[in-house]
Parts: C-alpha cells; structure tokens; sequence
C-alpha cells in the first residue's frame, strides 16, 4: 500500500533516501575499521543525500521487474514526514565511507535479483 498521495511533494507521495544494501554493508565495515583504528564509536547517517518518492520507486521496480503490478492507496499515516533525506557529510569525513550504488534501477534490480534467488534456495 501507499500510505499518502497528498504531502507536499511533486507527485504527493512521501521521499526516502533509499540505500543499497552492499553501500550500508560497506559503511558498517568502514566504521568496524576505524574502530579497530581506536577510534571513538560514532553515531553516523548513511545515505545518498538526495531522495526517491514512493511512486518513482514502484515505477522503477514496475519497469526493472516486466511486472505491471496493482497499487492500492491508502490514507496517510499519523507523523509520517513527507520527506527524510540523510547527510553522510560526517561518515565520509570521519570513516571514509564513499557510497558506489545511488542509482535506483540499480538498487532495485539488484534487490529483485536478491528475491529471486531466495525464492529459487526456498523451493
């Protein structure tokens, strides 16, 4: 479902900094290097600094998948922000973190290539 077609965005849906799983996978090894390094535990944002709307994310999946699959609406959900953006200023500058995957075709293919291999181990 899509929780909200009226916040004050271009097409009304709510924008998330959507992450590659392997960009978070390389942050947390960064951060686990640095502390090995002695230094302090940090609490950093990771992101790509720029968002996707909720409809831009199911186009995307609609057209890397070939499937046309059915949307269904729904109101807003109590305080969600119509958009959350990070900054990951600090654990570039801190940990040397460099996301490598801020495509969101990219983001989305590989997460459906991720599903079709789980539904092929769990057959």
């Amino acid at each position: 479902q899509v929780f909200g077609t009226d916040y004050p965005t271009p097409d009304g849906t709510c924008i998330r900094d959507y992450i590659h799983v392997s960009d978070l996978v390389a942050a947390h090894l960064d951060a686990l290097a640095h502390l090995r390094r002695g230094g302090d535990s940090l609490t950093l944002n990771c992101g790509y600094g720029r968002g996707f709307s909720v409809l831009e994310v199911i186009a995307t999946v609609k057209r890397v998948s070939g499937i046309d699959f059915r949307v269904e609406f729904a109101p807003r959900r109590p305080g969600d922000p119509a958009q959350i953006v990070a900054s990951s200023d600090r654990a570039r500058a801190l940990i040397g973190w460099k996301p490598k995957l801020d495509d969101l075709e990219t983001i989305a293919t590989h997460a459906l290539a991720w599903e079709r291999k789980l539904q092929t181990r769990n057959r």
